[in-house]
């Protein structure tokens, strides 16, 4: 049922009023990421403690049209937890027609990408483009808002590069507008993910506005979700490369902030039920053939840093049958039981 603004659940004051275990804890948000944070992915997020999860990047030209593409990537279920999608694109009516098909299609927050550094992004004036052009932000902003009744997040780097650093202003912009919460990933466009996040940049954001601010990039550990924090200042963590094959990164991240001591690590009968769910739904949801293929980089991801994973990896990567691929993996994990009770 398509929400009003008249009715009473808002998902940005859930997000970040909710209680963990008796306490107030900073909210984790999973990443938007082309290619990974796929309908399934985001289930096992939520399943692991992600307070939040964000849809891949969804072209506004592309959504209006309602290739299948498009249309994939914000399915929603609401059933895990709080969802937004992502959109992207440079034309106010444009982004505003497919915020409106999103929230039609299930969609709690439209958040704005405003920091994909990615070339072909860039050169239609989408993406971290939009940061060299302050006035086209407004516009944007202006256009989506008064077009859905949800809320309506950005997310943007610190700038284009080191001559335009100016999510500060964007920022402050956003707010005036009626944006509800803004991410900002530590780095500029120029850099794209090299060198190291900026927490402290990110903390100056946080410092200027009222609104919430997550902050992302460079939160790996639990250890490195509190240096964050305590670096940033900022209302909630977003968490994304950090992810890749350990969606238990949440409830491990959750746990140190909130106090606690002690080995969270899953066991390899934990790890191997994940795996094994998680190419299932894959399966499911992309069908034999696509399912099997777009699974090979996670279960690459899984498999990292385990006796004989490199030769699983060889193996699984030529396999163009679902099934072969699921008997390689359950033999894989039998064979790791095996070599830890020799």
């Amino acid at each position: 049922m398509l929400l009003t603004r008249s009715q009473t659940f808002d998902p940005i004051v859930t997000l970040f009023s909710q209680k963990k275990k008796g306490r107030l804890s900073i909210p984790l948000i999973l990443a938007p990421m082309a290619g990974v944070t796929d309908l399934p992915f985001r289930q096992l997020a939520h399943r692991y403690g992600a307070d939040l999860t964000v849809s891949e990047m969804v072209a506004s030209q592309a959504m209006i049209r309602q290739t299948p593409k498009s249309l994939k990537i914000a399915t929603s279920s609401r059933e895990e937890g709080l969802e937004a999608v992502q959109i992207a694109g440079s034309d106010p009516e444009v982004m505003a027609e497919a915020a409106r098909m999103n929230v039609a299609l299930g969609a709690q927050i439209i958040d704005i990408n405003m920091g994909c550094p990615v070339k072909k992004i860039v050169k239609n004036g989408a993406g971290s483009a939009l940061l060299r052009d302050e006035k086209r932000i407004g516009e944007i902003l202006l256009a989506v808002i008064a077009a859905v009744p949800v809320p309506v997040t950005i997310k943007i780097r610190l700038g284009w590069d080191e001559t335009l650093l100016n999510a500060v202003s964007v920022a402050r912009l956003a707010e005036s507008l009626g944006v509800r919460c803004v991410t900002v990933h530590g780095r500029t466009r120029a850099q794209m993910y090299r060198g190291k996040a900026d927490w402290e940049a990110i903390g100056r954001v946080k410092a200027a506005v009222s609104i919430p601010v997550i902050g992302n990039g460079d939160v790996t550990t639990p250890q490195e979700a509190r240096e964050m924090q305590e670096v940033a200042g900022v209302d909630g963590i977003m968490i994304g490369r950090g992810s890749y094959g350990r969606p238990w990164i949440f409830r491990q991240v959750a746990a140190y902030l909130s106090g606690e001591t002690g080995d969270d690590q899953p066991s390899l009968q934990e790890r191997e039920q994940v795996v094994v769910d998680h190419f299932q739904a894959m399966i499911r949801f992309y069908g034999e053939t696509i399912g099997n293929r777009m699974a090979r980089k996670h279960l690459a991801w899984y498999t990292k840093g385990m006796v004989g994973g490199a030769q699983f990896r060889k193996e699984v990567n030529q396999s163009a049958d679902s099934e072969r691929s699921l008997a390689l993996t359950l033999a894989f994990f039998k064979d790791q039981q095996q070599r830890r009770a020799a």
